[in-house]
């Protein structure tokens, strides 16, 4: 039986009543929209949570990355080309590299657990290498000591990218307290969600001061921009109950037309940056960031408790290798089935929408890899692509939906 709401897995799936309920009093609130002190307040709140003495917010996980990079170009001559980080990723761990000067750099993946293949990173280090950056691919941790070894033999500059393990520990430290510099992100289907939004910590009093400066120079995204990202949980509020019965038609007309935004511009298939990166973060942004923020152990919790439904109920599938000394969060479970595309195009006939991260080693599958530097002959993130399929866990999945997608599978 088609279902006429589907079970989704990034259609704005954190947004709860009390969400859509600041972004429409926003969304009347025009003098609140740009400047205020809820990104000051966003930005403490990660201090105290972390520890850290720095913390610095954008408009976007991209924006971030970016300011990340332009503060690595004070280092010394001759090694500011190189960034290493893993395949299987997506386009926007990417270009914000290149969109900053830097060349991107690829290792392959681990298959047992979706992150950097570490025995393969020193062979890719050269006298241009600069920095690497690790990515905790689905809120698995990674091995962080093996890597911080590495870093500090080669003298790097170790970058996490958090995107998809805020709350994640390792070793009972925090993910984003073991490199020299981290960052988040805040998009429609990260842990929390504002839409779009970002994070820097760090306690590298240079890095911070060089990011500072940086982000300061900004300009505030436009007010039309804003507006598209304050309507986003409204409208999805309303098309998510008729999704099957015309609802996606009209969410993709919203988008075409620009009423509502993408998660990827088509600019960035291509490797080009689109004009509303980077930028500060803007105050109306921060107020849901912020809202969604301290609400996230609750949600962690809750994908913890979803996560075990599926592991102790699911059989034929392959899951991930997880350390005994991390704690992972899972943005969404990852597991793994020869099969696997076709299964997700039919559970997604179904109005069943399980995850397609990712279906290339370089996401969107459309994106033009080439153009970002991406030539192939990663052996195993190329599997991975071809037998990955993940579940949703965010806080809108109940135990009933959880059920449904194991009988599915």
């Amino acid at each position: 039986m088609l279902r006429i709401k589907p079970i989704s897995i990034s259609l704005s799936p954190n947004v709860e009543a009390d969400d859509k309920r600041l972004a429409f009093k926003l969304l009347f609130n025009i003098s609140k929209w740009k400047r205020g002190n809820a990104t000051e307040k966003l930005e403490n709140e990660f201090k105290k949570y972390f520890g850290v003495n720095h913390a610095f917010a954008f408009n976007s996980g991209r924006s971030s990355l970016m300011a990340i990079c332009h503060s690595l170009k004070g280092l010394p001559a001759g090694r500011q080309g190189d960034i290493l980080l893993q395949s299987f990723t997506c386009n926007a761990t990417i270009n914000p590299i290149r969109w900053s000067g830097f060349k991107p750099v690829f290792i392959d993946a681990d298959q047992s657990n979706y992150n950097i293949k570490i025995e393969n990173i020193e062979k890719k280090i050269t006298k241009e290498t600069v920095g690497l950056m690790i990515q905790h691919t689905f809120g698995i941790p990674a091995e962080m000591d093996k890597i911080i070894d590495i870093s500090k033999k080669h003298n790097l500059v170790l970058i996490e990218d958090c995107a998809h393990s805020l709350g994640a520990e390792y070793n009972g430290k925090k993910t984003g307290t073991f490199g020299d510099v981290s960052f988040f992100s805040f998009s429609r289907d990260k842990i929390i969600s504002s839409v779009y939004g970002g994070m820097v910590i760090t306690n590298n009093d240079k890095l911070a001061r060089v990011i500072k400066e940086y982000r300061d120079r900004l300009e505030y995204p436009s007010y039309f921009w804003i507006k598209q990202q304050l309507i986003h949980p409204l409208i999805l509020s309303l098309i998510l109950p008729i999704y099957g019965l015309g609802g996606k038609y009209i969410l993709r007309i919203l988008q075409i037309m620009g009423i509502l935004s993408k998660a990827v511009h088509k600019q960035e298939k291509i490797g080009e940056k689109p004009s509303y990166f980077p930028k500060r973060m803007p105050n109306a942004l921060a107020v849901l960031a912020l809202n969604q923020f301290r609400k996230l152990e609750k949600f962690n919790k809750h994908r913890e408790n979803i996560t075990k439904i599926y592991i102790d109920n699911l059989t034929g599938y392959e899951f991930p290798k997880i350390l005994s000394n991390s704690k992972p969060v899972f943005l969404r479970l990852p597991i793994k089935h020869k099969d696997a595309h076709k299964i997700i195009k039919k559970l997604w006939k179904e109005n069943i929408l399980i995850g397609d991260w990712y279906t290339s080693p370089i996401a969107p599958s459309d994106t033009k890899v080439k153009n970002l530097g991406y030539s192939g002959n990663y052996p195993e993130a190329e599997e991975l692509a071809k037998t990955t399929l993940n579940l949703p866990t965010h806080i809108n999945i109940s135990e009933k939906d959880a059920r449904e997608i194991i009988s599915k599978l």
